[in-house]
């Protein structure tokens, strides 16, 4: 699926790498500013900086050329290692941070953070900014401003061939599910659990992890029936994990149930006035130039694409 076809091991170890850099201290502002040049972020796509929108950041970020960003790795193909023993982050959201870093002029420096833990690590200013396939909702506006640029629906992860046969979200109702924990997924499934009752059917056995990988791994030994997570990820997985013969989907509304159509963004706090207003314009002049739809067609996921950056989108 991606130009960077990586083994099933990559989804599988993923949960037990830690980045050197710690994941519970944030990321200090000492890492070497960005070359104020043009940056070739992907093949064939190279960013020019942009003065004017460098002039809009934060000084503090002027001064030390780096914004410190948040990730929970991995997530792919939003967010994931190079391969099994390298601890250099790639995917969608990592491409992306780096062109939006070209274009203003500066370095977006990903730490790896656990999802649950990231909106209070921002909060505590240990991070500028989140880019982790994250769901824009009105909760999360009151920690941190979305920058809004993809959005997807949700979709089941299955064992080849659905054996379950999933085809409507209440064929889960009394079986064993994965989630990763604090993710809008876990809060959907929760909901679900309105179907099963209406129907006098048993209830959702929710079993979250604190790793996507982790309920892959689950989905695997046969503890949980499927894994519930996001539609491009599911299919990412499925056609990379043992080239195609582990995992199948199962997507659209009758299987995953109603869900409103929440952009995903890029969390910026709220103690550094003008950076959701700078990164919103530098994202704004990727996708006016191409940029931003070459690093989805990079992935295969043109269709993810939102026609224009906003701030706070989300209706619920």
């Amino acid at each position: 699926m991606s130009a960077r076809r990586l083994p099933l091991a990559l989804a599988l170890v993923l949960a037990t790498v830690t980045l050197s850099a710690c994941t519970d201290g944030g990321a200090p502002r000492d890492g070497s500013p960005a070359k104020a040049g043009p940056v070739t972020v992907i093949p064939g796509l190279t960013v020019t900086p942009d003065p004017t929108l460098h002039a809009e950041l934060p000084a503090d970020i002027r001064s030390s050329g780096v914004v410190r960003v948040a990730t929970d790795v991995p997530y792919p193909p939003f967010e994931m290692f190079e391969s099994e023993d390298s601890k250099q982050i790639t995917g969608i959201d990592f491409d992306l941070g780096q062109a939006l870093g070209a274009r203003l002029g500066v370095r977006f420096d990903f730490r790896a953070q656990k999802f649950d833990g990231i909106l209070p690590a921002v909060e505590a200013d240990k991070f500028d900014a989140v880019m982790s396939a994250m769901t824009d909702k009105k909760a999360r506006q009151r920690s941190v401003d979305f920058v809004d640029y993809l959005n997807a629906g949700p979709g089941w992860l299955v064992k080849k061939g659905n054996p379950e046969g999933i085809t409507v979200v209440t064929d889960v109702c009394g079986k064993a599910v994965g989630v990763q924990t604090g993710t809008n997924h876990q809060k959907l499934l929760e909901q679900r659990q309105d179907l099963c009752r209406s129907k006098n059917l048993p209830p959702i056995k929710i079993l979250s992890f604190s790793k996507d990988s982790e309920a892959q791994l689950a989905l695997r030994s046969g503890k949980v029936v499927a894994d519930y997570l996001d539609e491009v990820t599911a299919g990412y997985v499925a056609a990379m994990a043992d080239d195609g013969a582990a995992f199948s989907t199962v997507t659209g509304r009758a299987a995953v149930g109603e869900y409103s159509a929440s952009p995903m963004g890029i969390g910026v706090s709220k103690n550094s006035p003008g950076l959701k207003e700078a990164i919103q314009a530098a994202l704004q002049s990727l996708m006016d130039d191409g940029s931003y739809e070459k690093i989805l067609r990079k992935y295969n996921v043109p269709g993810i694409a939102i026609p224009k950056a906003t701030i706070n989108g989300s209706l619920d």
